[in-house]
């Protein structure tokens, strides 16, 4: 098929409300209920276009720009309530996407009783899914596997259909579903209207445009690709070593953080998230290999911000509406680089800022300038924050807390005069002290000699050839990640053997069938000691550790220091590999050391406070002693 698609310029359009789009009561009612005022510039220029013509759509709309409202107001002014055959079909490439879209359609047509929405996907029942679509639906929203599975099953019918929306067709070519299209395209009238709605366009969704549409309309938001004017962009220098330190610094900086993660693998994802966990932050993961219950379970959470940090893969957080993000990060960056407009547009919504972060070595610099000239706009090169920044924007977050508070005087009022009595000989100023103090003296401790990670002269060593800091000790463990193990559930199983109150752990390697870890070297021999006397098991296996040396130059994972594992098997090993714990480098903290404490377990400050007491700025939770 030929493909000639006509260009249209809305530009002119002063249309200031819905109605004088030409919705109809019922829809701007709703709207109104859900505190819609005015049409974004991509509702602005779709919704007439769709109910005055039948032509096909092309439409540019970044991220976050109100999509969803702008083809399916159109379809609920123009289909037929009456009618319970299936009038548009609504192809999504993730569940959750699905499940959003369809949510939202429900929320516009509420006072259109008889219209319904049947939203169907995979990894759930799909008997409840038919006997919604046996009740009559006239508007369906699916993903491409599950719409074709139905197709299949006779139970969705698609010859009446008078509109086809493809939502982030970028995306659904990108997950294999070019099979599934194609079956959906072939159960559908050529006389229906298809809709083509995207952030990005690159090669393969013009070749859906040409063979799946004819001569379609092309609106734009803004230009092909384009970030949102909304969105600041940072990157970060760092090296492989520092890369999770460097993660951490930049939450610690930003007290009221709320913000997504993004990872390029499942298993990275859920990496960082445990270790973002286990180091107190309040965090969790969203990617592919979690339940439909436990994926819903946990953006519900980062919804009500009882989640602060949602690390996640790029298809996982496809679904995720928010609109109060504060930062969306790049931990790594995607391997298509035009899906940093997807990652970039999750922030800087509905009329709010945000800020972009991308972190990125010396070898992969060079995709800042190609993202650059995608989205047409430049990067700022931020400084990792150094430990006393840190601490100063935590006091001063803090103060102003303390400035904002609300004093309930009838309620405090019996306890004052004890109070009065108890602090009478201290100063103003003492005072002052003691209450910084008693928040953040382990905090200040912790960062008190923290390094320069902007210095990126040292070799980054993360491919190999790595030596142990002098004043660690490294030790060889015989489990590994055939056995579950990654580095939060080590640093977890050091810490239940309480060697000490407090020690330092520094790089841990995972391997296959074994496993490294540096400890604080002034406790070696009390580490030795108490996991001999523990004996402990770890999946059911007895835990055997021994101190290596790392030779320079040693070929496989470092030689024995002569000493005899304890425990009753021998940890033997052979040549290293080069696969690691953490996708990308090994998880080493470098200066800034994990503070392993038998009280707290994690790499945080340890602050005194109640179990119901919420989680406190940056990210991190507040935990009991």
């Amino acid at each position: 098929m030929i493909c000639r698609w006509a260009s249209v310029d809305l530009q002119k359009h002063s249309m200031s409300t819905f109605l004088e789009l030409g919705l109809k009561e019922p829809i701007n009612k709703a709207l109104t209920d859900l505190g819609y005022e005015k049409p974004t510039v991509i509702q602005e220029k779709a919704i007439p276009q769709i109910i005055s013509s039948t032509d096909d759509l092309k439409a540019f709309a970044q991220t976050g720009t109100g999509k969803t409202a702008a083809f399916s107001l159109p379809i609920l002014q123009l289909a037929d309530e009456n009618n319970k055959n299936t009038q548009a079909i609504i192809l999504s490439p993730t569940r959750e996407l699905a499940v959003q879209i369809g949510n939202n359609i429900k929320e516009f047509a509420k006072y259109i009783p008889n219209l319904k929405v049947v939203t169907v996907y995979g990894g759930a029942n799909i008997d409840e899914q038919i006997r919604g679509l046996k009740k009559g639906a006239q508007i369906v929203v699916g993903t491409p596997g599950r719409t074709v599975d139905l197709i299949n099953r006779r139970a969705l019918k698609l010859g009446n259909i008078q509109w086809l929306v493809l939502d982030e067709a970028d995306e659904m070519l990108n997950m294999g579903f070019k099979d599934e299209l194609d079956k959906v395209l072939e159960s559908t009238p050529e006389t229906k209207q298809t809709l083509l709605f995207s952030a990005t366009f690159p090669r393969e969704v013009e070749a859906i445009a040409r063979n799946y549409m004819t001569k379609p309309v092309e609106i734009t938001s803004g230009e092909k690709n384009s970030g949102s004017d909304d969105v600041s962009h940072e990157y970060y220098l760092i090296t492989e070593r520092t890369r999770y330190q460097a993660l951490k610094r930049i939450a610690d900086l930003n007290p009221d953080i709320y913000a997504i993660i993004f990872c390029r693998t499942r298993r990275e994802t859920q990496e960082v998230a445990d270790n973002l966990i286990k180091d107190g932050y309040n965090a969790d993961a969203l990617h592919g290999e979690l339940s439909q219950a436990q994926r819903d379970s946990v953006m519900g959470k980062f919804r009500k911000k009882t989640v602060q940090i949602l690390v996640a893969t790029d298809v996982a957080a496809r679904g995720l509406d928010v609109n109060s993000l504060t930062h969306v990060i790049n931990y790594k960056l995607p391997d298509q680089i035009e899906n940093y407009t997807h990652r970039s547009g999750r922030t800087g919504r509905a009329g709010k800022t945000g800020i972009s972060i991308v972190l990125v070595n010396n070898k992969e610099k060079g995709r800042v300038g190609a993202i650059e000239r995608i989205i047409k706009q430049k990067f700022i090169q931020g400084k990792v924050p150094s430990g006393k920044e840190i601490c100063q924007n935590q006091l001063m977050h803090l103060i102003d807390k303390v400035n904002a508070i609300e004093v309930k005087e009838s309620e405090i009022e019996d306890f004052l005069p004890s109070i009065y009595e108890k602090l009478e000989g201290l100063t103003r100023e003492e005072l002052i002290q003691k209450f910084v103090s008693l928040e953040f003296n382990t905090f200040l401790s912790y960062y008190e000699n923290s390094k320069d990670l902007n210095d990126l002269s040292t070799r980054d060593n993360s491919r190999g050839g790595r030596g142990t800091s002098e004043n660690m000790t490294r030790f060889f463990i015989n489990i590994g990640r055939k056995d579950s193990l990654n580095p939060a559930k080590l640093i977890g199983l050091i810490n239940d053997q309480k060697i000490t109150d407090n020690i330092e752990i520094g790089a841990i390697d995972i391997l296959d069938t074994f496993s490294f870890f540096e400890i604080d070297k002034k406790f070696e021999d009390e580490t030795l000691s108490t996991f001999s006397n523990n004996q402990p098991e770890f999946s059911g296996r007895g835990v055997n550790i021994e101190i290596t040396k790392k030779e320079r130059g040693a070929g496989g994972g470092g030689a024995r220091r002569g000493r005899k594992p304890f425990g009753n098997k021998e940890g033997g090993f052979g040549k290293r590999r080069s696969s690691e714990g953490s996708s990308g480098g090994r998880r080493s903290e470098g200066g800034d050391k994990r503070r392993v404490s038998s009280r707290s377990g994690g790499d945080r400050p340890d602050r005194n406070s109640g179990s119901d007491r919420k989680p406190s700025g940056f990210g991190r939770k507040r935990r009991e002693r």
